[in-house]
């Protein structure tokens, strides 16, 4: 059986066109199937247009969370609640194409247990995105001793055996890209170029994006806080530096007035212990979100039948 996991977030206008598409083109498979829809917390009539496709067709259900935790969440929900022997991810606004089913389960029919989707390009994104977005991973690969593969995205499909490692895997702050890359197991891509979005406009804010980079750097990487020390021990160094040089000034009498170079200092070692202590706290507010062990979602409501027992 194959399992289609859809989050979706204030997608009133994309629902029912991706249903279409994505029931086309798993009935071209001989495969039983469920589609997995996972509402984060919408504030239009998304819920409503579940609640009816799960009522005219048994493929479909429904997972409705109780607010909005997130997209990485919202797919961890669904692949927790997805009962297949093959599980595939994406979203429902049809920038993850639906026709490349088959492709990613005939890659799975050949021995793949993770088939990661590539994005080559995206027909709607700007020159700054793309800019970003390539340096973005240069970066990630660089701190990290994962590699995430660039253009990777949350267009994936997964064996089951794969499943089961994965849900071992109950940290709040995740990195879904990273946390695939890390699984093991035998793996392969697909390339595709993304569409433009068949309606309405990307939830995804310039805020989420920056929240979400950063979660993809410190959920696999402790290099920034090394690059703290390293860096502290540099201004170290230079403030024994400037201690020898006051020193000196003072005794052979040729201190300056006003002192340029130790406001210079001041400000700079005050800028980078500012710098440094934001990037331990980003990792102490980690650890305070884990200590907590509160659940990772919950629901307000489940709709749709279970195609197995």
């Amino acid at each position: 059986m194959l399992s289609v996991v859809v989050p979706v977030f204030n997608e009133q206008l994309n629902i029912e066109k991706f249903y279409e598409e994505a029931t086309k083109a798993i009935q071209n498979l001989d495969m039983d199937y469920e589609l997995i829809f996972v509402d984060d917390g919408s504030k239009d009539t998304t819920p409503l247009i579940l609640s009816r496709l799960t009522e005219q067709d048994d493929h479909v259900r429904a997972l409705i969370l109780a607010r909005n935790f997130g997209h990485q969440l919202a797919i961890t929900c669904g692949m927790d609640y997805a009962q297949g022997d093959a599980i595939i991810t994406m979203d429902g606004d049809m920038q993850h194409p639906p026709a490349m089913i088959p492709d990613l389960v005939q890659k799975w029919r050949e021995g793949f247990d993770v088939v990661q989707t590539v994005r080559k390009g995206t027909d709607d994104a700007g020159f700054l995105k793309r800019l970003t977005s390539k340096w973005y991973y240069i970066l990630l690969n660089a701190l990290s001793p994962v590699h995430i593969t660039p253009g990777g995205s949350d267009f994936r499909l997964i064996d089951r055996r794969v499943l089961n490692t994965f849900r071992l895997f109950r940290e709040h702050d995740r990195f879904i890209r990273g946390m695939m890359g890390d699984i093991g197991y035998k793996q392969t891509t697909l390339d595709f170029i993304a569409p433009r979005r068949f309606a309405g406009k990307s939830k995804f804010s310039g805020r989420k994006m920056l929240h979400f980079a950063l979660d993809g750097i410190t959920a696999f990487s402790k290099t920034p806080l090394r690059i703290s020390f390293y860096a502290g021990l540099l201004s170290g160094l230079l403030s024994i530096i400037m201690i020898i040089h006051t020193l000196y000034s003072h005794l052979t009498g040729t201190a300056a007035p006003g002192w340029t170079t130790t406001t210079i200092m001041v400000c700079l070692m005050g800028g980078l212990q500012l710098i440094f202590l934001g990037v331990i706290g980003e990792y102490i507010g980690r650890i305070f979100e884990e200590v907590k062990q509160r659940p990772l979602y919950w629901l307000r409501a489940e709709l749709g039948h279970k195609r197995r027992p």
